[in-house]
C-alpha cells in the first residue's frame, strides 16, 4: 500500500523552496536533483522496510530534460533503473523500488510520463545485461519507436548509484554505430520533420484558438531542433556528456565544428528564457507555451532568431549525417 502522507513534507518543501532557484538554469536544475534525491532516498527506505537491503548494486537514472539538465519550473518524470544481476527475485525487489519510485514523484509534483517512460515500466527497468539486450535489439530494429527510445536512452544521466552502468551502456551504443554506420542514418530518419516556426515574412506561428490561442508551443518549436541535432552530432562523435550546452562545448572543440558557438550562445539564451518567462507557471502544461504577444519587442525579435536558427542547425546536422563524413 503505497503511502501518500510520506511524501507530502517533500511536496511542502518544494513549493517554499523553489522561488529561490529560479534564477538562472543551472540553479533550478541542481535544484530539481537534489528533490528527486529526496524522493528516492524516502522510496528507498520504504521498500528496505518491506524487503530489506537491496540484493545487489543497482543505478537509478534519469533522462528527457532531466538527464540533460534542462527542466522548466514544472516538469513531469523520465526515469529507469539498472541492476547488476539477471534474477527473478531481483526483479521483484526492484519492480517493487521502481513503481514506488514513480509513485513519489508524482505525489511531490511530477506527474507520471505519459509516453511510460518510468522505473515502473519494465522497458525502463532491467538487469545490466537485459540492458545490453535491449540496446542491441532497438538498434537492430527498424522501427520509428525503437529509435526514438535509442535517443531517450542517450541522455541517460546517473543520479543514484553505479554510474559505470551508463557508460557500459553508451558503450556498447558506439560500439555498434563503429561497425554499423548507417545507425546515423536511421537516426536522422527519426528527426526528420521540424515543423516550421517562423513564415517567410518573418511571422511566427501561433496558436489561431483554444486555451493557447497566440502562444508557441515552446518546447516542439524552439527546444527539441537543437536538442535533437546536437544529441545526434554528439554520438556521431562518442560524446557522453548528457546536457546539450556541455555535448555543444565539446562539439565546439573539434574544428570542422566552430561554427556551433553561435548555437550555443542561442541555446544558452533559449534555457534563459524558459527560467525567467515561467517563474509564476504551475503546471507541466503551462511551461510548454510561450504567448508571443505578452513578449516585448526585443524579446519577440530574439525569440524569432531563436527558432530560425534552430531550423538552420537541424538543416546543417542533416547535411553532415546525408555526406557519412
Amino acid at each position: 500500500m503505497q503511502n501518500e502522507a510520506q511524501y507530502k513534507e517533500l511536496k511542502e518543501w518544494r513549493s517554499e523552496h523553489i522561488q529561490a532557484y529560479l534564477t538562472d538554469n543551472k540553479k533550478l536544475n541542481e535544484f530539481h536533483d537534489e528533490l528527486m534525491r529526496k524522493v528516492f532516498n524516502k522510496a528507498f527506505q520504504t521498500i528496505k522496510k518491506q524487503s530489506g537491503e537491496p540484493p545487489c548494486a543497482f543505478l537509478w537514472f534519469v533522462v528527457g530534460s532531466a538527464g540533460r539538465r534542462e527542466q522548466g519550473v514544472a516538469s513531469d518524470q523520465d526515469h529507469g533503473l539498472v541492476y547488476e544481476t539477471k534474477s527473478k527475485k531481483y526483479e521483484t525487489y526492484f519492480k517493487s523500488l521502481g513503481e514506488e519510485l514513480s509513485f513519489g514523484l508524482n505525489e511531490v509534483g511530477y506527474p507520471y510520463c505519459e509516453g511510460n517512460v518510468m522505473s515502473s515500466n519494465k522497458v525502463w527497468r532491467k538487469s545490466l545485461e537485459e540492458w545490453e539486450e535491449q540496446l542491441l535489439g532497438w538498434m537492430d530494429s527498424q522501427s520509428w519507436e525503437s529509435m526514438r527510445y535509442l535517443q531517450i536512452f542517450y541522455d541517460a544521466r546517473s543520479l543514484v548509484g553505479e554510474e559505470k552502468y551508463i557508460t557500459t551502456l553508451k558503450n556498447k551504443v558506439h560500439d555498434f554505430k563503429k561497425e554499423h554506420p548507417t545507425l546515423l542514418r536511421r537516426f536522422l530518419d527519426n528527426m526528420m520533420h521540424v515543423k516550421k516556426a517562423v513564415g517567410p515574412f518573418g511571422q511566427i506561428f501561433v496558436e489561431d484558438n483554444g486555451a493557447h490561442k497566440d502562444s508557441i508551443h515552446i518546447k516542439n518549436a524552439a527546444f527539441m531542433p537543437y536538442v535533437n541535432s546536437v544529441r545526434l552530432l554528439s554520438i556521431k562523435e562518442g560524446i557522453h556528456a548528457t546536457s546539450t550546452l556541455e555535448r555543444l562545448s565539446e562539439l565546439c572543440s573539434f574544428p570542422c565544428y566552430k561554427e556551433l558557438k553561435s548555437y550555443y550562445e542561442d541555446f544558452e539564451r533559449l534555457l534563459s528564457y524558459r527560467v525567467s518567462l515561467f517563474k509564476t507557471s504551475t503546471t507541466y502544461d503551462e511551461v510548454h507555451y510561450l504567448n508571443i504577444k505578452k513578449l516585448s519587442k526585443d524579446e519577440k525579435k530574439e525569440v524569432k532568431h531563436i527558432l530560425k536558427n534552430g531550423r538552420k542547425l537541424h538543416e546543417y546536422v542533416q547535411k553532415i549525417i546525408k555526406k557519412g563524413c
